[in-house]
Parts: structure tokens; C-alpha cells; sequence
């Protein structure tokens, strides 16, 4: 196989690719490494912008395989049109599980415990005590128990939570128990003390966090969303949090980034991280370790792996 591959991290530094492709490093730069209409499979750049991630796909006219180092692929949906028949979009599930369940674990319990409060505190040198509500025995909810879903609710474990509630887009069973489709989602949301947004932004979850939504959230419940800004009413959460009745840890948000002075920033009882689920140390193992396996199978012909949807399909 002669045809060109495009990576975002430079093929000397990923132990193991398969020889044949003309590896091509290109990471969202102004000029293209080589003619993107000679590009077989195309690597996504990561946390770049939409802009730049679709900008090759109009001349890619050869291209078999784009593959995003992202769980989402929201941020290539909008070239795709450019993109002839065949195509196969594949996601980095198995890439991003740990990081981001870290991050939620840390989230909810900088949330629960206050520890933005005594950060705050400590910058006055004052000692600020109380009681603190504990994850342990809390009821927590899971909307969209995929494989980052499923990795959040590892590390919930040995936390002692009352049971975990799953939902997803359609009911299936698991070892730990069922998953309750989303069409259950309004008589569960009362139920529960914590509520994790852990889904893709489709545009069945676009907006779904809404106030009816919120509305149906218990007194003083605790909304965490690692998914994607767009899934809630910033609008309708921001009445919520004023209000004081529910209090929200946001590691992504809409708009994105956040702009200097929006109230979000400065509401009561939120905690905000700057979409920072997925980039840690995990990451680059992680992504060298899946590229390794795709382009192994690409070359060998053998079926890829995390492939989301085929294009003209």
C-alpha cells in the first residue's frame, strides 16, 4: 500500500504503525503536508477547532477512512457532505474512558465537598468549616452509559453510592444491571441525587437538558455534564443555579469556550473545568495505541474498529 496517511502526532514517535502508507504529519497547520486528494486515511487533528479539523475533507477525494481522536464527532459532521461514498468514520472509544471518568469523579466530589469553597478560603487564610454533603449513599444518574458512562460508574464504586441508575438511547442489560432507555428519563430524574451528562451531542440530545428537564431534578441535586455544551439550556440552567435549588459542574459548556463576564462564571454553586476531560497524560498512549491497531487492520483489510457511520450508507 502506497497511499498517504495523515497524522496529527509525527509517525517516529508511534512505536509499532505498519509499514506501506506514506505517513503524512500534519496537525491542523496552514499548509498541507502533501495533497490531501492523495490522503487514504485521514487522522483528525485533536482539540482543534471544526474549522480546521473538515478544512482538507473537500480535496480528499481518495480518502477510505477518517478517524477522530475524540469520543465525539460532532467536529467532522459538518464536512462529511464533502466526502464521497464509502467513507468510514471511526471515534476513539478506548481512548478517553479514563481521563474523563477521572475528571467526573473529581468534579463530583469538588462539588459535593466544597473544595472550590476552601480554595477560596485558604486565598483570605480563612479556616472555613461546616458540614458537607458525602457522595457515599447518594443516588446517581448516568445519561449516556457508553463506554465513558460505564468507566464513570467504575471509579462511583468504591464510593459507596446508593445504586447507579444508567440510561441510554435505547434499554439493554449489563453485568452491573439494566440500562433504562431514554424514553425513562423523566420518572428516573426525581430519583436522583447526582446527574451525569456523559452522552453524545446528537440532535436527539441537543437542548435535552431543558428546563422541564431541570424542573424534574430533586431539591438540591448536583447536574455534571462531561458531554458537550450543547446538550443543555445554558438559559434554563442559569435560573436553576440563581435560584439555588440545584448546583452544576460543567467541564464543557455553550458557548465554548466560555467568554469573559458570562453569568455561568459567576453563578452560585458551580464549578467550572475548560474542556478538560480528555487531555492528560492517558491520552497519548491511549491514541498511539489505537492508531497502531486501525492502521494495522487498514492495511491488513481486516474490519476497523469504533466505526460510527459509513458515508452514502
Amino acid at each position: 500500500m502506497t497511499a498517504d496517511v495523515w497524522l496529527p502526532i509525527p509517525s517516529d514517535e508511534i512505536e509499532g504503525l505498519p509499514e506501506g502508507p506514506a505517513y503524512r504529519h500534519w496537525d491542523g497547520e496552514e499548509t498541507f503536508p502533501a495533497d490531501p486528494a492523495d490522503c487514504a486515511f485521514y487522522v483528525v487533528p485533536y482539540m482543534k477547532s471544526s474549522a480546521v479539523g473538515v478544512r482538507p475533507l473537500p480535496e480528499m477525494r481518495s480518502v477510505q477512512v477518517v478517524q477522530t481522536l475524540s469520543a465525539g464527532i460532532d467536529h467532522v459532521e459538518p464536512g462529511l457532505k464533502n466526502l464521497p461514498g464509502g467513507v468510514r468514520l471511526c471515534n476513539a472509544r478506548g481512548v478517553h474512558e479514563a481521563s474523563t471518568a477521572e475528571l467526573t469523579l473529581a468534579l463530583v466530589l469538588a462539588s459535593l465537598r466544597g473544595i472550590p469553597d476552601f480554595v477560596r478560603a485558604q486565598d483570605r487564610g480563612e479556616w472555613l468549616g461546616g458540614f458537607r454533603p458525602a457522595l457515599a449513599d447518594r443516588t446517581v444518574l448516568i445519561v449516556g452509559y457508553g463506554s465513558i458512562g460505564a468507566a464513570i460508574e467504575d471509579r462511583l464504586v468504591p464510593f459507596e453510592v446508593a445504586p447507579v441508575v444508567r440510561v441510554a438511547r435505547s434499554a439493554r442489560t449489563t453485568a452491573r444491571g439494566p440500562v433504562h432507555p431514554l424514553t425513562e428519563l423523566p420518572a428516573l430524574l426525581p430519583r436522583a441525587d447526582v446527574v451525569i451528562l456523559s452522552t453524545p451531542l446528537t440532535e436527539a440530545t441537543r437542548g435535552l437538558v431543558d428546563a422541564e428537564f431541570l424542573a424534574r431534578m430533586k431539591d438540591g441535586a448536583l447536574l455534571v455534564n462531561v458531554a458537550r455544551g450543547p446538550v443543555v439550556d445554558t438559559k434554563a440552567l442559569l435560573a436553576e443555579l440563581e435560584s439555588g435549588r440545584l448546583t452544576a459542574a460543567l467541564d464543557v459548556t455553550d458557548p465554548e469556550p466560555l467568554p469573559p463576564g458570562h453569568p455561568l462564571w459567576h453563578a452560585p454553586g458551580i464549578v467550572v473545568s475548560p474542556h478538560a476531560g480528555g487531555p492528560t497524560s492517558a491520552f497519548l498512549p491511549r491514541a498511539k495505541r489505537l492508531l497502531v491497531d486501525q492502521l494495522t487492520r487498514f492495511v491488513n483489510r481486516e474490519p476497523l474498529r469504533n466505526v460510527i457511520l459509513t458515508t452514502g450508507a
